[in-house]
């Protein structure tokens, strides 16, 4: 029988709630999808911060490269 993994409720994060990341690790070596979600983000140089909207598909976008990106702050 397959296992099956449930779903965690994620709380919404109310509306103006912004978060800072910051890029911390090169990207040369990762693969293309994941070069594509640091781009899609917004980053241009390493170490660089910036301030995204605490929404659902950034914090998804996050997750997949928990390894190159690092929450910074929440606000």
């Amino acid at each position: 029988m397959a296992r099956t993994r449930k779903k965690t409720e994620v709380a919404p994060a109310k509306p103006g709630t912004k978060l800072q990341l910051k890029w911390v690790r090169s990207a040369i070596a990762s693969p293309v999808k994941h070069k594509l979600v640091i781009k899609g983000l917004g980053f241009t140089r390493l170490n660089q911060v910036i301030e995204r909207e605490d929404t659902l598909s950034i914090r998804g976008m996050v997750a997949k490269v928990p390894h190159l990106v690092k929450v910074v702050s929440s606000q």
